[in-house]
């Protein structure tokens, strides 16, 4: 079993899917207005922006943290937690093994937190 959708709440479509376009690198694959529904493809896993939506925390990972970071807050997008270390990765149950876990916080536009992760070398 995997998941097949996220749903996020957005008061704001135009303004929330400008944001996800910056933050994932690629446009909507679909939007319905109406009833409001912009749609995002996450490798086969679907992003749904909605304003009935409740906030949903979700990360993202990226292969450069504090560089994803700087490009949003140069955006205007507020950081709630700088990039740091979670853990180490001992073995593969998580992520590879050798790498560190990152993780930073920014709200999106709609004020939603968002989680990103970066898994580095060690």
């Amino acid at each position: 079993m995997r998941a097949a959708q996220i749903a996020q709440h957005a008061a704001d479509l135009s303004r929330a899917a400008a944001f996800y376009t910056d933050l994932l690198g690629t446009p909507p694959t679909a939007t319905f207005d109406p009833p409001g529904l912009v749609f995002f493809d996450l490798d086969g896993q679907r992003l749904l922006l909605e304003r009935a939506a409740p906030s949903a925390l979700h990360y993202y990972l990226v292969d450069d943290l504090h560089a994803t970071v700087e490009r949003l807050r140069a955006a205007g997008t507020k950081v709630e937690s700088e990039p740091h270390v979670i853990f180490t990765h001992q073995d593969d149950s998580l992520g590879p093994a050798g790498t560190q876990e990152l993780q930073a916080f920014v709200r999106d536009s709609e004020g939603n937190l968002v989680g990103l992760v970066e898994q580095r070398r060690v």
